[in-house]
C-alpha cells in the first residue's frame, strides 16, 4: 500500500501584475510530491521560481492556481510542520546562539524548561556545544549556519525546507555542512522525514539529492525529473557521480524544441529586443574565454570540468557561457563549450581590436543593442533618454527585467563604445568621452 506524500503540489501556477496590468507568470503548471525518506533537489539558475515555489510550500504566498498540500492539509498560511533553512543565516544579531534557537519554540507556546532542553540538544546536534552563549557577531558563516540549521530543527518539523542554505558559504566550509548533514540523515539523528534541496549547484544536487527536478524560466516549470540511484556516502571522483553530472550539464544547456525532455518554451537571450538579458561583465566574459582558449582546453572545454577548476555554480557559469553563445563567440555542443572562430580571434587581439570584433558582435547579434544604436543614429541630437527604452521593453518583461535587461546592454555598448550613457541625466548618447 502507497503510502500519502508528505508534500504534494499540483498544477501551481503564480504571477504578479505588472504596472500595465499585465501578469508576468513566475511558476506555470508545476507538479511536485515528496514522500517519506526522500531528499528532492529544486535544480535551475536564478528566475526559474525555484524560492518563489519554496515560499508557496511554506505558506508565505499564495498560487494563483493550483494547490499546495502538506502532511494531508491545504496549505493556505505557514503549516504546521514545516521548517526553513535559508541562505542568509537570519539570526537575531542581539540573541545568544541558544536564544536563537529557543525562539522558534517560544513562539509556539513551548515551556521555558522543555524550550531550554530541546534547544540545548539540537545545539549539540549540529556540532555548536560549547557556543551556546556566543553572539552571532562572534561565529564564523558556517558556524550561523549551523545555528539556522538548529532553529530549524528544534521544532521537529516533518519536512525540512532548505533554500540555497550553502551558497553563502566558502567551499570548504559549505562541504564540511553538506557531509555533516548527510551524516546527520543518513543515521536518523534527524526529526524530519522529508527534505526540499533549492540550488544551482549540480553537484551539490547530485551529491544530496534522491530526485532533482530540473526548472527552465520564463515561466518556471519542471522540465525534467532525474532520480538519483548512486548509493550514499557519493563521492565526486565515482564515474558514475561524473556522468549523472556531465548529463545534467548536458540537459540544462540543451536548445530547441526535440528534447526527450519536452518543449522548451523559455526565450534565448538576444532573440528580440524583448529578451532578458544577464549582468555580466566583460571582464568575465573574457576571463572563461582566455580560460577555454589555454591548455589543457585548447578552445573546447567540458562544462562540468571547468566549472569545477573555477568554483562556479550554474548560477555563475552559464550566464556567461549563453552569453558567449549569443554573441556568436562560443557555443554549447554536449555539454562542452566551444570557442568560435571569431572567440578564438578575440583571445589572439590587443585591447583595442577586441573592443571592436565585440562591437561587431554585440550590435549584430543582440537586437536591443543594435535599437539603442539605431534610435541614436537616426535622432538629430543622438540621444535618448532611459525611459524611451525601458518603456518599450516593459511590454515583454518586469520593470525589474528591464532594468537588470538595459544595464546590461549599457556595460556591453560602453565596452564596445558603441553608444554611452550617463547615470547623473539618465541618457544614452553617441557621445564618447
Amino acid at each position: 500500500m502507497e503510502t500519502a506524500a508528505l508534500l504534494d503540489v499540483s498544477g501551481v501556477h503564480k504571477g504578479f501584475l505588472r504596472p500595465d496590468g499585465a501578469e508576468y507568470v513566475v511558476l506555470d503548471g508545476v507538479d511536485l510530491t515528496l514522500q517519506e525518506g526522500e531528499i528532492v533537489g529544486l535544480l535551475g539558475r536564478s528566475g526559474s521560481g525555484k524560492s518563489t515555489l519554496l515560499r508557496l510550500i511554506a505558506g508565505l504566498s499564495h498560487p494563483g492556481s493550483g494547490q499546495v498540500t502538506c502532511l494531508g492539509q491545504p496549505v493556505d498560511g505557514p503549516p504546521q510542520g514545516v521548517a526553513m533553512v535559508f541562505q542568509s543565516f537570519a539570526l537575531f544579531p542581539w540573541l545568544t546562539v541558544l536564544e536563537n534557537v529557543e525562539i522558534g519554540l517560544e513562539a509556539l507556546g513551548v515551556p521555558r524548561e522543555e524550550r531550554r532542553k530541546r534547544s540545548l540538544r539540537a545545539v549539540d546536534l549540529i556540532g555548536l556545544d560549547g557556543f551556546e552563549s556566543a553572539y552571532p557577531r562572534e561565529l564564523s558563516g558556517g558556524m550561523r549556519q549551523r545555528v539556522g540549521f538548529a532553529r530549524a530543527l528544534v521544532v521537529h518539523p516533518a519536512i525540512l525546507l532548505m533554500d540555497e542554505p550553502f551558497s553563502a558559504l566558502d567551499v570548504l566550509t559549505a562541504e564540511t555542512l553538506r557531509t555533516d548533514f548527510l551524516d546527520l540523515w543518513s543515521e536518523g539523528q534527524l526529526p524530519i522525514k522529508g527534505v526540499i534541496l533549492v540550488t544551482h549547484n549540480i553537484e551539490e544536487a547530485v551529491l544530496m539529492c534522491d530526485r532533482i527536478l530540473i526548472f527552465g524560466s520564463n515561466p518556471g516549470r519542471v522540465l525534467r525529473e532525474i532520480r538519483v540511484a548512486l548509493p550514499q556516502p557519493r563521492t565526486r571522483l565515482d564515474p558514475a557521480f561524473r556522468a549523472l553530472v556531465e548529463s545534467i550539464y548536458v540537459e540544462m544547456t540543451a536548445r530547441g524544441s526535440g528534447e526527450a525532455s519536452g518543449p522548451r518554451t523559455e526565450a534565448f537571450p538576444g532573440t528580440g529586443i524583448g529578451s532578458v538579458l544577464p549582468r555580466v561583465s566583460t571582464n568575465l566574459l573574457s576571463g572563461l574565454m582566455e580560460q577555454v582558449a589555454e591548455p589543457p582546453y585548447n578552445g573546447v572545454a567540458d562544462l562540468p570540468v571547468i566549472a569545477s577548476a573555477l568554483q562556479l555554480d550554474v548560477n555563475e557559469l552559464f550566464p556567461v557561457a549563453e552569453t558567449l553563445q549569443m554573441l556568436r563567440l562560443a557555443e554549447f555542443t554536449g555539454g562542452d563549450i566551444r570557442l568560435s572562430a571569431e572567440g578564438r580571434h578575440f583571445v589572439e587581439l590587443d585591447t583595442d581590436d577586441r573592443k571592436k570584433l565585440f562591437a561587431r558582435q554585440l550590435l549584430n547579434f543582440v537586437p536591443l543593442a543594435a535599437h539603442i544604436r539605431r534610435v541614436l543614429d537616426e535622432r538629430p541630437t543622438h540621444a535618448a533618454p532611459w525611459s524611451r527604452f525601458a518603456d518599450e521593453i516593459e511590454d515583454y518583461m518586469s520593470e525589474d527585467d528591464a532594468t537588470r535587461t538595459l544595464r546590461a546592454v549599457i556595460s556591453w555598448g560602453r565596452y564596445a563604445e558603441a553608444f554611452a550613457y550617463d547615470d547623473a541625466t539618465q541618457v544614452f548618447s553617441l557621445e564618447n568621452p
